[in-house]
């Protein structure tokens, strides 16, 4: 390959805590005549400096990663470089988290049930900086943009939480007790108690029990 092709490979940094998905990615990234992978992380950290070190045009982030979550890197990222292009490719329901995603500022969500092609494919469009979703969730998302009287799209509760809340309710259902929870967020226990009793009464339920109960048996149904 001459110089000037290779300087034109849309260069990829990819984000997942799975050594093993990141090597698949990667080497079907490496058969691409137009892209490339310039680095790899597992956490916010390395991915942060790699950021400024590998000089990616697209990150790929998963939703969980080995510390910190995909969703407030998302953020991040796009604080300290809007021109670095974002998809997150994770095994969480997009019907949940895809709409999170691009509020954060990425620009395609794609489901690891899919094939490798698709979200070859997203990254294309990303660097194009265009788009990509699922056919369900473009619906999705345009019934919700309907006006008064439109056809309504039924919302999940999960959906008044905000993003920290809900990755606390994520934690509590991995089993994580609330120090446990305030050490790997970097928050005080005080505030994690607070976001505790928010889902609380935004789930509408009765007590910690049931808080508890309703995150483990979330967490079971969707990871």
């Amino acid at each position: 390959m001459s110089e000037r092709k290779a300087a034109h490979r849309g260069r990829v940094l990819i984000v997942d805590d799975h050594p093993a998905v990141r090597e698949a990615l990667a080497l079907r990234i490496g058969r691409q005549s137009d892209l490339t992978v310039c680095g790899e992380a597992d956490d916010t950290t390395e991915a942060l400096r790699l950021l400024e070190e590998a000089k990616p045009d697209v990150a790929v982030v998963d939703i969980s990663l080995r510390t910190g979550n995909g969703i407030d890197l998302i953020k991040r990222i796009r604080d300290r470089n809007d021109a670095v292009r974002i998809v997150v490719w994770s095994m969480h329901p997009e019907a949940l988290y895809a709409e999170r995603a691009l509020r954060a500022g990425a620009l395609g969500y794609v489901n690891k049930d899919q094939a490798t092609d698709v979200i070859v494919e997203a990254i294309r469009r990303a660097r194009r900086g265009e788009v990509w979703l699922s056919e369900a969730m473009a619906q999705r998302m345009l019934m919700r943009s309907v006006g008064p009287g439109g056809l309504e799209v039924a919302r999940s509760p999960l959906d008044s939480l905000a993003d920290r809340e809900l990755e606390v309710l994520r934690l509590i259902g991995q089993g994580r007790r609330t120090a446990e929870i305030a050490e790997q967020l970097h928050l005080s226990v005080k505030t994690v108690e607070t976001y505790r009793d928010r889902i609380r009464q935004k789930l509408g339920l009765p007590d910690g029990t049931r808080l508890t109960h309703y995150a483990t048996q979330w967490v079971l149904e969707n990871e």
